[in-house]
């Protein structure tokens, strides 16, 4: 029996757009599973449940940073050793911020290269 599916078509702001399409590429998943599992985390019995995060930095361990990302766990703790995902080690222990990693998530690719390399590319361009 086929998957009962309804189409959706919806405008979103290019870096959203570009964001949904590196979380596709990274986990290796179609957009629409991409999209539909983010939606699964924040309805509820028919309603969206909105949380405001505003103020509020909610920190979380390597496994709920990796959770969240729906990543493996060492490839959060490599791309965090390296620099490449923002988070703090505290001996063995790794906390990070949910919204650096979502702002880190949805960021212009741009925005993280060093000056010297961004400056480097735009010379080449």
């Amino acid at each position: 029996m086929a998957e009962d599916r309804v189409p959706l078509f919806v405008r979103l702001p290019r870096e959203q757009a570009t964001a949904l399409d590196r979380l596709a590429d990274s986990t290796g998943r179609r957009k629409q599973h991409v999209v539909s599992d983010l939606l699964a985390d924040q309805l509820a019995v028919g309603r969206l449940e909105i949380v405001d995060r505003a103020g509020a930095e909610e920190v979380l361990t390597l496994e709920e940073a990796a959770e969240l990302l729906r990543l493996p766990v060492d490839t959060i703790r490599a791309s965090a050793l390296t620099g490449e995902l923002p988070g703090r080690a505290f001996g063995e222990e790794w906390r990070f911020a949910r919204t650096a990693l979502l702002t880190w998530l949805g960021g212009d690719d741009r925005a993280r290269r060093r000056p010297s390399e961004a400056a480097a590319k735009s010379e080449d361009e």
